[in-house]
């Protein structure tokens, strides 16, 4: 099986890496030309567009930082599907919306190509070893036909079942890791408020019934005071708009994560969109005074 890989950003570069060390065979085309030498540092083909890195692969995977540059990216005039060749899958791991990969599922299949929605989670300092989680949906054969590269770039795929059910998930778990982020602030600042020892305060955590998986991976670039998750405020806008429109439409009341997504859009309107999500944090900091920081975390994360 030999792949296009189209968006080198943040996550999309370290995965395909990940791909070109488990010897896979890599198309790849960014508009940002340095990440697009990196990859052909590594072994990559460098194509020229969009429509080369589709054309003469089995499947052509995408990580792109939003539905409207998917869309522009595989169904534009001169998108990916008019070049892809029949049979061929679209991966999307881009994080969409329920209803922007159903609309763009079906476009695929007017080109005669199969569609695999494959959004990961678990944090993106973990695509650098290949331990993020592929939550997949789609067709039972072709996950299978396609099942190597993906355990390449995954500790764990999770198939959900057809299109669209995978982004739901997907949405689902952002809106819990976002919350959770915030509620980790809230209880750090508390126990600055207090007196103690946050890195004893951590550890006391991280052992206790209020400990999360989030609270153990973000905690430490709050305390470190990189505040680098590897995920911007513009994408948590983003995750935590689809939350707000998937609660209307099944006529769900999701008041915690409509005040977390008011807090969100405060932290990018002050700090920018290209800022890390634990900036969210930074305003309780400048609203306290409290400085959250504390010793011991500064390689606890992976920076970029």
């Amino acid at each position: 099986m030999n792949y296009g890989f189209v968006g080198l950003g943040n996550l999309g570069a370290k995965l395909a890496a990940t791909l070109l060390r488990g010897g896979v065979s890599v198309k790849v085309f960014d508009l940002n030309q340095e990440a697009v030498d990196k990859a052909s540092a590594l072994g990559a083909e460098a194509a020229p567009s969009v429509a080369a890195a589709a054309a003469d692969v089995d499947g052509l995977i995408t990580c792109l930082p939003s539905p409207a540059a998917s869309e522009a990216v595989v169904a534009g005039p001169d998108g990916a599907f008019a070049h892809m060749k029949p049979g061929a899958t679209w991966i999307e791991m881009s994080t969409l919306g329920v209803d922007d990969i159903k609309r763009l599922a079906a476009r695929a299949a007017e080109h005669g190509l199969e569609t695999l929605e494959t959004p990961l989670t678990g944090g993106v300092h973990r695509a650098v070893t290949g331990d993020m989680t592929i939550l997949a949906g789609g067709a039972d054969d072709t996950l299978n036909a396609h099942r190597p590269a993906l355990e390449i770039m995954s500790g764990q795929i999770v198939h959900m079942g057809p299109i669209g059910s995978a982004s739901l998930i997907k949405v689902i778990s952002n809106m819990l890791c976002l919350i959770d982020l915030v509620a980790a602030g809230e209880a750090l600042s508390l126990a600055k408020a207090g007196g103690l020892d946050l890195g004893k305060a951590y550890e006391a955590i991280k052992a206790s019934s209020g400990n999360s998986q989030e609270f153990e991976d973000w905690a430490p670039v709050i305390l470190n005071g990189s505040l680098n998750t590897g995920f911007t405020l513009d994408l948590g806008c983003k995750d935590l708009g689809f939350v707000s429109a998937l609660g209307r439409s099944h006529g769900v009341p999701l008041k915690l994560s409509a005040l977390v997504e008011q807090l969100f859009i405060e932290a990018r309107a002050k700090h920018g969109g290209s800022a890390w999500t634990p900036h969210v944090i930074k305003m309780m900091e400048d609203a306290t005074g409290l400085e959250l920081r504390a010793d011991g975390f500064d390689d606890v994360i992976p920076k970029d």
